[in-house]
């Protein structure tokens, strides 16, 4: 019988006999070109079509695209550890399932609750950044129709609701379906991006490189010293606007860009090879997506200096269609909206898709109602848990503001991901026998870089990011602590202890 510890673990293949357990069975129907076009189809979005040229103007210059690369480099460390976690564990949840096979329950809950905090928040934000370019868009064709309209003392995004239901509505219909959906929007906003690149590069001044790391500047008047990174606080700098600090706290804003890399591992349980398909769909789309991110980010401070996509007085943020406009392409400008506003879609689809299947999987375990986990006979979807993340999206994105929430999805990503890597080095040590369709090379140097370049970027989130995520995570202890624990099934004796269980796991 298993005790009640909160370090209580449960076997890897005890998640793997759960995959075929009836009511509860997800559909294997994806190979590695559907991984890839997921992962890509969830990376290119927000990123490229605003947060780089946000990120150049106001923190980092034109070395953003050095903070591309800085923020690739941990995306990659992070991503082989994912891989072999994938293949070795092809169970629904990602990090929450990795993390219940190797530190127990209780981080298990921590690291689900920890991925809702990034796959809904961000899909709420994305939501809204979508509908900001759809009203664009409608401007463009000559229809001055906003996308928000006043309810009483709310504000109402009815074109963010718009997209969050249709997505759902695709998401219960089946994922085979998702992916098809999400292959010809990629193709196309893939095609916008390359043609950005190829354009751009005609209207590239060497001069507007210069200086390639800007010096540091001070802080906007009134800017309160919670708002700069927690790295530059502890080291009594006096900014983290451009200079060194701006560079590493460019790094960690862009990670957002990367973020969803790791929904592909989301989706091992349905795929047909995992062994072999979910590694080459993490490391693919991840290879693919930095190549064009880091090529953007030299075109777009190549055509503009630095200066002239800061944030302006009134608030006005720069886009990568600002370049394009200040160089007088203004047919651009039609068309970058257009790739933005395929580029999102596709990006709240995978983030809703990776927020049901962790959902799914919390409560397959019994930590949230065990009914969420019921798939449909008809669709093998887990409509349910797909129902409720696509309401709570929606009154998030229908009626609350997106600001800051791009750091507060960041730092959740990063200690999901500082996790996965050490988890890593524990299965390796703990369960040395399991097959591995993938093994992350120099183990336990790379998990170990891994977590040293994620809680790096950690440390360059502003002070105030930390707090909101303290205070989530402080909440989700107290609903595991309500909730969670007497409900667990591995709490219940409905699972046995892995063989290799010490008495400490026991509780």
């Amino acid at each position: 019988m298993p005790g009640n510890g909160l370090w209580r673990t449960k076997s890897v293949e005890q998640s793997i006999l759960e995959t075929d357990e009836p009511g509860s069975k997800l559909r294997k129907n994806l190979g590695t070109w559907d991984l890839i076009v997921f992962g890509v189809s969830v990376v290119i979005g927000a990123g490229i079509f605003t947060l780089a040229a946000r990120t150049a103007g106001d923190v980092t210059g034109p070395s953003v695209s050095l903070a591309f690369v800085i923020a690739a480099i941990a995306c990659g460390l992070a991503a082989v550890c994912y891989a072999e976690f994938a293949s070795t564990v092809p169970v629904a949840g990602s990090a929450y399932t990795y993390s219940y096979a190797t530190f127990g329950e209780f981080i298990a809950w921590i690291i689900g609750w920890d991925l809702i905090l990034e796959f809904a928040v961000a899909a709420a934000a994305v939501s809204k950044g979508w509908s900001a370019y759809l009203q664009q868009v409608l401007e463009i064709f000559g229809l001055g129709l906003p996308t928000s309209v006043a309810l009483g003392p709310l504000e109402f995004d009815w074109g963010a609701v718009l997209l969050v239901a249709v997505l759902t509505t695709l998401l219960a219909l089946g994922t085979k379906l998702s992916a098809r959906f999400s292959l010809v929007i990629t193709t196309l906003k893939v095609a916008v991006v390359l043609l950005v690149i190829v354009v751009g590069a005609f209207f590239i001044k060497a001069a507007n490189y210069t200086p390639f790391i800007p010096p540091a500047q001070p802080s906007q008047e009134g800017g309160a010293a919670i708002d700069q990174s927690l790295l530059s606080l502890l080291l009594g700098g006096e900014t983290s606007n451009f200079g060194v600090f701006g560079l590493l706290a460019g790094a960690s804003l862009v990670f957002f860009a990367f973020i969803g890399f790791d929904v592909v591992a989301t989706t091992a349980e349905e795929t047909r090879n995992p062994q072999r398909d979910a590694p080459r769909g993490i490391l693919g789309s991840l290879v693919i997506v930095t190549v064009l991110y880091v090529a953007v980010a030299l075109v777009l401070t190549g055509m503009s200096h630095y200066t002239d996509l800061a944030t302006t007085e009134d608030g006005t943020q720069a886009t990568l269609a600002t370049a394009f406009q200040l160089n007088g392409i203004t047919w651009a400008a039609t068309i970058i909206a257009i790739g933005a506003l395929l580029g999102l879609t596709t990006v709240v689809m995978v983030m809703l898709l990776g927020q049901i299947r962790v959902l799914f999987a919390m409560s397959r375990d019994g930590l949230i109602p065990r009914g969420l986990a019921k798939t449909s006979d008809k669709h093998g979807t887990p409509v349910r848990a797909t129902v409720l993340v696509g309401v709570v999206v929606f009154l998030a994105a229908g009626f609350f503001p997106a600001e800051r929430l791009e750091e507060m999805v960041n730092v959740g990503t990063l200690f999901a991901f500082v996790l996965v890597s050490a988890g890593v080095i524990v299965l390796r040590k703990t369960r040395p026998d399991l097959p591995r369709g993938f093994r992350a090379p120099l183990v336990p140097l790379v998990p170990i870089l891994a977590i040293i370049a994620c809680i790096w970027l950690m440390l360059n989130l502003t002070a105030l990011t930390w707090v909101r995520f303290l205070v989530w995570m402080a909440a989700g202890v107290v609903i595991y602590f309500l909730y969670g624990r007497s409900h667990s099934r591995l709490g219940r004796g409905e699972f046995d202890l892995p063989p290799s269980s010490s008495p400490k796991d026991q509780g």
